[in-house]
């Protein structure tokens, strides 16, 4: 059975329990067992990490870089390799699971030079001979629970400049990919991260709640479902401690009547169907003109169509399977009350019979049209290959239909008309907004999060990440030789 990793060591759980690892496009291929993890072994894990947090705070920031530099030239060089174990575990096509990785190169390379820009802010005082500093400073120990659909990349977003700030790390991954975290774990410790810096502790949701409550963690960072989410804060709040949230979306892709249709129904399929509909950023809402509906339905039907379902590590594949079995169930009780309620299943709507995908949790690609407002499916995340149409005639029925929703994450509208544009950027609301381009494909140097029901203000990515990873120190240097008293009415 594998190992959770504490203070530098592989270590066995104090639990005598486990859980199977299974490849969701083949349940015959068992990865391998891994410990569910008890609350002495996060509390072991938190105290080891707060103890390597005063020697790794203090390490000048810039060789904290050297090191997160060098975890950037590892992953790299085990891109390939990573990006298989990725897709057994989880399924996505292995050109996906490549990206997944190569964001976590970015995420490196981009920290490490961020350690020699963790700048703050100086100001003139109001009173003589006196100076006013600000100064970005680590927080402690952070716990980090991350979800397995983006099992490297997401994790790096939050744990790679918790590090470059000067934090230490308890990291619990998803249950359903297990595997990539400790790829990911012997990575960074090949980087030479001393130890302590960096624990995992695999396990279940009870494991996570041990970080949540753990006195010596100071700051969760989550991504999940809103519901989960919404518990962590709660909990934070009465803790008192730091929160980042990364949660639901149902997100709407907009195509006006002068838009380009080849490139919107394109951004359509990769959109909706990429990941299989397993992205917090995926299109789950197509909303079409009047003047192009039947265009881009029919479009939309001749090629979903024909994506090729099966293994992502078939090259062929274009595809994968939706995560586990209770995945499943979910998205065909969605689907079914979509039929339910009105909406006209268009093509899809069962579980794949296409050859290679009988062991697997394969769903076909699938479209309503009809949808309105109203229907469940425009509302609820369904995390699944399901995409929604409905149609509008004016730019704000569009804009209307598209912030109908409790989610705030990610927009689009395809269009060449340059007013509808930037009122676009200006009305839809959501943290992210494309144009001409689809809901998904988010870089690491820009921030990344939503509002609403998806987060709770933070911003992954970039230098914002840093805003969650520090707190401010203000400094008052007075060089007056002299009492002097702010906030008194010196006018």
């Amino acid at each position: 059975m594998n190992k959770n990793y504490i203070n530098g060591t592989w270590r066995t759980s104090g639990l005598n329990e486990s859980f199977k690892n299974i490849n969701p496009a083949d349940t015959r291929d068992v990865i391998g067992d891994y410990p569910v993890s008890s609350e002495s072994d996060v509390n072991e894990a938190a105290v080891t990490a707060l103890e390597a947090f005063r020697s790794w705070s203090r390490m000048p920031a810039p060789k904290r870089g050297d090191i997160l530099r060098k975890a950037g030239d590892i992953f790299a060089r085990e891109k390939k390799e990573l990006a298989k174990i990725m897709t057994r575990e989880m399924g996505k096509p292995t050109f996906e699971t490549e990206g997944d990785v190569q964001e976590a190169i970015d995420t490196c390379y981009y920290a490490a030079t961020e350690t020699r820009r963790l700048f703050g802010h100086n100001a003139p005082s109001e009173m003589n001979e006196k100076m006013n500093l600000s100064f970005r400073m680590p927080i402690g120990v952070c716990g980090i629970i991350t979800a397995w659909n983006f099992p490297v990349a997401v994790p790096s977003w939050k744990i790679i400049p918790a590090l470059a700030a000067g934090n230490t790390v308890v990291w619990k991954p998803s249950e359903d990919a297990p595997a990539s975290g400790v790829r990911f774990i012997e990575l960074m410790e090949e980087a030479g991260l001393p130890a302590g810096v960096l624990n995992l502790v695999q396990g279940k949701g009870e494991t996570g709640s041990y970080i949540v409550e753990h006195p010596d963690i100071k700051l969760i960072g989550f991504t999940g479902s809103t519901e989960t989410g919404n518990q962590i804060a709660a909990r934070c709040g009465a803790l008192g401690k730091k929160v980042s949230l990364e949660m639901g979306g149902k997100n709407a892709q907009i195509v006006m009547g002068d838009a380009n249709l080849e490139i919107a129904i394109d951004g359509a399929l990769w959109g909706a169907y990429g990941t299989t509909g397993q992205r917090c950023t995926a299109t789950s809402r197509l909303l079409l003109h009047d003047s192009v509906h039947d265009e881009v339905v029919s479009k939309l039907k001749e090629r979903a169509t024909k994506l090729r379902l099966g293994s992502g590590l078939e090259s062929s594949t274009e595809m994968g399977p939706v995560i586990n079995q209770k995945a499943v169930d979910k998205i065909m009780k969605y689907i079914e009350i979509g039929k339910q309620e009105g909406a006209t299943l268009e093509f899809g709507g069962s579980r794949s019979t296409a050859p290679g995908t009988e062991n697997g949790y394969f769903i076909e690609p699938t479209l309503f049209t009809d949808v309105t407002a109203d229907m469940t499916i425009f509302k609820e995340e369904i995390f699944g290959p399901v995409l929604s149409v409905s149609r509008f005639s004016t730019y704000e029925e569009a804009v209307e239909l598209a912030n109908g929703t409790r989610y705030g994450l990610s927009s689009s509208i395809y269009t060449n008309n340059v007013r509808d544009t930037w009122r676009a950027v200006r009305d839809l609301e959501a943290g992210i907004t494309y144009i001409n381009a689809p809901t998904i494909g988010a870089e690491a140097h820009m921030p990344f999060g939503g509002i609403k029901g998806t987060g709770n203000g933070h911003r992954e990515g970039g230098w914002t990440a840093f805003d969650i990873f520090t707190e401010w120190k203000t400094v008052y240097i007075d060089y007056s030789d002299s009492l002097q008293r702010a906030q008194i009415d010196n006018y």
